[in-house]
């Protein structure tokens, strides 16, 4: 099997020696991530200037781009043959509810499910400085248990774990999409010569702790594992806006 490791925290998170560590027992490992921290960038793509690549020792590159141009060139450049699974992490903080829009960590592995092959994406929820070890131990095991089930073509898993010890850990859960609040996300300030600036950024979510959702199995020190799709056609709407008699 060849895996394809990606991120968005960059080259430099530590989170990627340890999960290429722990991959290498399912399958030839390489690793093409942003040469430079690239969260929140979601899907975006490069499109107004070349991409160079770096090599960083064998089976390792980087990107000045975001982690959807690090997939593209994985899968049509880069690699002369394609990878068979995409695994996306370990991000440094959470990817729950809504912010799976955002993210670049979850955006990546769209990208892999995109060019028609599994794909995961793997975050742990804290935001200080941890030892990704016990995390890429835990992808691992609940890697190993997918890849048994022979996943699917485009099949793609969000996993968000407990920033506690593994023995701590209370199981895993599948889970939907949580909803979070942010208050504060738009913080303003002065400049010293008095225009005002903004950050996109704030507060911290405020999570709505609803059971079954990704929030509240991370909360109860589980491990969420939960399945997406990209069809976001809402078909239930297509039915009820057929009796709008809409028409030019």
């Amino acid at each position: 099997m060849r895996i394809l490791v990606t991120n968005d925290d960059g080259i430099h998170s530590p989170a990627l020696l340890a999960l290429q560590r722990v991959l290498r027992a399912f399958g030839d490992v390489t690793v093409i991530a942003p040469d430079r921290n690239q969260s929140a960038t979601s899907h975006s793509l490069t499109l107004h200037r070349p991409l160079r690549i770096h090599p960083h020792g064998e089976g390792v590159y980087s990107v000045d781009g975001t982690p959807t141009d690090c997939v593209l060139i994985a899968f049509h450049g880069l690699l002369t043959e394609r990878p068979d699974l995409v695994v996306s992490g370990i991000n440094l903080g959470p990817n729950m509810g809504e912010d799976v829009f955002y993210s670049g960590t979850v955006a990546a592995a769209i990208e892999g499910s995109l060019q028609g092959v599994p794909a995961l994406a793997a975050s742990l929820v804290t935001r200080g400085e941890p030892d990704f070890g016990p995390a890429a131990e835990v992808v691992g095991r609940v890697l190993g248990q997918v890849l048994a089930r022979a996943p699917q073509p485009r099949w793609l898993l969000n996993l968000n774990l407990p920033h506690r010890p593994t023995d701590e850990l209370t199981g895993l859960e599948l889970t939907r999409l949580g909803s979070r609040v942010y208050e504060d996300t738009l913080v303003r300030k002065v400049d010293p010569r008095g225009k005002d600036y903004f950050w996109i950024g704030g507060e911290d979510p405020v999570w709505q702790p609803l059971p079954g959702t990704d929030y509240h199995a991370v909360h109860e020190g589980r491990v969420s594992l939960t399945p997406l799709q990209l069809g976001l056609t809402d078909p239930a709407a297509i039915v009820d806006m057929q009796a709008w008699g809409l028409h030019l």
